[in-house]
C-alpha cells in the first residue's frame, strides 16, 4: 500500500477577477474548490493512474469534513486524525492581472494528535511506500520528517521525501527511496548555483553519498534528471504544452514516477511517466488525468 501524508491540508478556493481593484468591489467570471496539499495532490494522481493510496494527516472542522469528503471522489482512501481546536485551512488564490494568495493558519495540532499519527504509521508493513511531502505546521516540531524515518528505518518501507533544504538534507541519513529537489533546491543545499547539467548530476551524487537512494532533479522547462540508487543516469526532456497551472505538478511528477517504478521496475519508464504526469497538471487547471497523462507519455 502507498501512504501519503499531508501535515495541513487545505480546501483552495480559486478565484479568476478581470482587473483586479484594490479597496473596490470585484466580481469573479471563474471559481473553483480543490483540495489541496502535496501528500493529496500526490494520492490523487496515483488513483486516476489505477493505484490505490491512503492519505494522511490532520483536519478540523467543517472545513476538514469537506476535505474529507472530496478525497472519496478523488478516488483514494483517508485515515485523518481529526484535531479537537481550529478548522482546516481555507486558501484564497486569485488569478488576476498578477496572481496574489492569502493562505489559512490550520487546526491546533496537538502532541497527542502527532502521537496518534505516529500509531498510525506503526502500522505500515514491509513493501509499503510513505510519501512524505510539504512544509511543517508551526504547532508541529520541524524535525518531525526525521523522527518519522527514525521510527521506521530498517522496515522494508521504502519512504519519499518532497521537501525543501533543512527538510530534505536532515533525513538523507535514514535513507530515503526518492528524493526530488529542483535544480535550484539542489545549488541551494550547497550554497551553489548549478549552471551545467554535469554539475546537477554531481551534486546529486552527493546527495548519495549522504545517504539519499534514487535522486530525481526536476528542471522547469529543461525536462527532468534522474539519478538511480544503481548508478544509472537518465535524463528526460520536458512535456510540450501550454502552461496553464502550476500547482502540483511537482506532486504529480512523484506520483507517476512511483506509479512507473512500481509497474515494471524500470527507472527509464518511471521517469517518463512521471515527465507526462507533471505536464499533464500544468496543461490542465487541476490535477491532469490518466488520458491526458497517457497522451504525453507517447510524445516523450
Amino acid at each position: 500500500m502507498i501512504y501519503t501524508v499531508t501535515f495541513n491540508p487545505a480546501l483552495d478556493y480559486v478565484v479568476r477577477v478581470k482587473d483586479f481593484t484594490p479597496g473596490a468591489v470585484n466580481r469573479t467570471y471563474s471559481e473553483n474548490i480543490f483540495y489541496g496539499g502535496k501528500g493529496i495532490n500526490v494520492s490523487a494522481v496515483l488513483a486516476t493512474l489505477g493505484f490505490e493510496s491512503t492519505a494522511l494527516g490532520f483536519i478540523a472542522g467543517f472545513t476538514g469534513d469537506e476535505i474529507e469528503r472530496g478525497v472519496k471522489e478523488l478516488g483514494f482512501q483517508s485515515d485523518f486524525i481529526r484535531v479537537k481546536e481550529g478548522m482546516s485551512r481555507i486558501n484564497v488564490k486569485l488569478k488576476s492581472n498578477e496572481e496574489s494568495e492569502i493562505n489559512g493558519m490550520g487546526p491546533e495540532i496537538t502532541a497527542e494528535d502527532v502521537n496518534a499519527l505516529f500509531e498510525k504509521l506503526e502500522q505500515l508493513e514491509k513493501g509499503d511506500v510513505l510519501v512524505l511531502s510539504g512544509s511543517i505546521p508551526t504547532a508541529v516540531d520541524d524535525r518531525i520528517y526525521e523522527t518519522i524515518m527514525a521510527r521506521l528505518s530498517g522496515r522494508g518501507i521504502r519512504v519519499v521525501v518532497d521537501a525543501e533544504k533543512d527538510l530534505l538534507l536532515n533525513v538523507l541519513k535514514y535513507h530515503p527511496f526518492l528524493i526530488k529537489p529542483n535544480n535550484h533546491e539542489l545549488g541551494q543545499m550547497f550554497s551553489t548555483e548549478l549552471k551545467t547539467e554535469e554539475e546537477i548530476v554531481e551534486y546529486a551524487r552527493r546527495l548519495q553519498d549522504m545517504g539519499a537512494g534514487n535522486v530525481l532533479i526536476s528542471m522547469a522547462g529543461d525536462g527532468a534528471i534522474l539519478v538511480t540508487e544503481t548508478g544509472e543516469f537518465y535524463r528526460q526532456g520536458v512535456a510540450r504544452g501550454t502552461v496553464k497551472n502550476s500547482v502540483g505538478a511537482g506532486d504529480s511528477m512523484v506520483a507517476g514516477f512511483l506509479a512507473g517504478f512500481l509497474e515494471n521496475g524500470s527507472y527509464e519508464h518511471a521517469l517518463k511517466l512521471g515527465t507526462a504526469a507533471g505536464g499533464a497538471t500544468a496543461f490542465s487547471e487541476g490535477l491532469g488525468v490518466k488520458s491526458e497523462i497517457m497522451k504525453l507519455y507517447e510524445t516523450l
